[in-house]
């Protein structure tokens, strides 16, 4: 193999030492032969993969108060009987697995290994996990993933994109940490992709939301993983308000301290990482709009269709008379089946506490100005109360036929002669019923007065004899002359008046 291959292969060799180094740990965990106490050895090698995976899951949900006890709280939840141990023995494993990742010594983890690229004896240090602020009454001491035990955790599985951002948000904060700004840029550029992908992901949801929801368990389905996105992206939007406020407080320390050509340096970058990441944290805010819009108006669109489209498909028929006819059920059994196709039961009553309510307590000159109309002043509203004056003044004048004929007339006679003569289109205008309801607010009718002819009853007043008064009188029938009216039947009595 020539000299320049062999210079290739062996290229980064202490790097790809230390990404295996970071196994050690799990080794000397699976070395330390531990048993419960039916004498069954204990897979100390998977629970301190289910520790990393338990600190992991912490960073993501951004809890600090992770120690020993919480972690054997953990490991207990886990366990459900797998492994014979009371309390104490899984706090003294939770112990056993945080003073391995983390010696108590203080000392980093490492190891010694012959370089074959430097051809001489190296080591390489790492740290899985780092004390974090404790509770100093409680005695307790919290901690949390390293650098190095962030990069154990990816190696021991390919997250799915939606994750990666999240990951990205701790490593950018962790090179914002260590001053490296120019890592910091590319991971702010990875971040950008990762939300890229995120807005094209929620648009082909969106779509499949409009086609896919043919039944309620797809709708569920689907509203479970609008909900997980939607959560997902309320944590990394608070994740990024901290990051913009640890970069904001960067940029103002660098910015007193640009002493030398190193500084200036560093304050240009912090400006750039400033710039680019609030264009990312733009876009994802709205993003996280995105899915509101989605997990609201989408869902409940297709929740809405789905129950259009069942209204649609459901045959009465089949699945109610059929059913009833062709299996005698029991009287409850076919109550309860016909109960949603019932109208509620209906009942006209008064409580006796109304009489408490308060009432309504006027002068004689307010209830005289009760069947006062108001003055139309707009002009298209003049012109449309014309219209409803000549309609009234028709209509008034079938009541007065009837009434020189019959003595009183009600409204079932009027519409009886309004048909014998050929006028039953009346009926189906929405001006009659009005009429009649105007004439019984403004019961007794008498001959208008000269300032009253631009009110809505005008005519009606007008075509009155003077001395004559007019009353409208309501009957207990309920008419129902057409399909789209009812009213309730009243009668028109002609009385002489006290005063002309």
């Amino acid at each position: 193999m020539e000299h320049e291959r062999l210079e290739s292969v062996l290229e980064d060799y202490k790097e790809r030492i230390q990404r295996l180094a970071l196994f050690d740990p799990l080794h000397k965990l699976d070395a330390k032969r531990e048993k419960d106490r039916q004498e069954r050895p204990i897979d100390m090698f998977g629970l301190g993969l289910l520790a990393l995976l338990f600190f992991f899951e912490n960073m993501l949900i951004r809890n600090k108060k992770t120690g020993v006890q919480e972690l054997a709280a953990f490991l207990m939840q886990m366990n459900q009987e797998e492994i014979d141990l009371e309390d104490e023995g899984f706090e003294k494993i939770a112990r056993t697995i945080i003073e391995t990742f983390r010696p108590a010594s203080g000392k980093r983890n490492h190891r010694s290994f012959y370089n074959w690229e430097t051809r001489q004896m190296d080591k390489v240090e790492f740290s899985i996990l780092k004390a974090e602020r404790g509770d100093i009454a409680a005695n307790k001491q919290y901690y949390s993933l390293d650098e190095d035990g962030l990069e154990l955790v990816f190696a021991t599985k390919e997250f799915f994109r939606e994750f990666h951002l999240s990951i990205n948000q701790l490593l950018l904060r962790k090179q914002l940490e260590k001053g490296e700004f120019a890592g910091a840029l590319r991971q702010i550029s990875e971040m950008r992709i990762d939300v890229e992908a995120l807005q094209e992901r929620m648009v082909r949801m969106k779509h499949e939301v409009q086609r896919n929801i043919i039944s309620e368990e797809t709708y569920v389905r689907y509203k479970q993983v609008i909900e997980d996105i939607h959560l997902r992206l309320a944590r990394e939007h608070e994740e990024f308000h901290e990051l913009q406020g640890f970069v904001d407080e960067t940029k103002e320390r660098l910015l007193y301290e640009r002493k030398g050509e190193k500084e200036h340096r560093a304050y240009e970058y912090i400006l750039r990482i400033d710039r680019e990441l609030g264009e990312v944290h733009f876009a994802h805010t709205e993003l996280l709009k995105d899915s509101i819009v989605l997990k609201t108006t989408a869902l409940q669109a297709a929740q809405e269709t789905l129950y259009h489209v069942a209204l649609q498909s459901f045959n009465f028929d089949q699945e109610i008379v059929a059913r009833l006819i062709a299996s005698p059920l029991p009287l409850t059994a076919t109550r309860t089946l016909l109960a949603p196709f019932l109208s509620l039961e209906q009942h006209t009553g008064w409580s006796p506490l109304a009489v408490f309510e308060k009432q309504r307590v006027g002068g004689e000159l307010e209830e005289e100005g009760q069947g006062d109309f108001e003055e139309v002043t707009d002009e298209a509203e003049q012109e449309q109360t014309i219209v409803q004056q000549q309609n009234f003044g028709k209509i008034m004048r079938y009541v007065l036929t009837v009434l020189d004929e019959q003595g009183e007339a009600t409204i079932s006679q009027v519409a009886r002669h309004m048909r014998e003569n050929g006028h039953e289109h009346w009926l189906q205008h929405r001006s009659f019923y009005d009429f009649w309801l105007l004439v019984h607010q403004r019961s007794p009718l008498q001959k208008a007065h000269e300032e009253e002819d631009h009110h809505l009853l005008g005519e009606v007043l007008a075509l009155l004899q003077p001395g004559q008064r007019i009353e409208v009188i309501e009957l207990e029938e309920r008419l129902q002359l057409t399909k789209r009216f009812e009213i309730q039947d009243m009668k028109v009595c002609r009385k002489e008046s006290s005063h002309v």
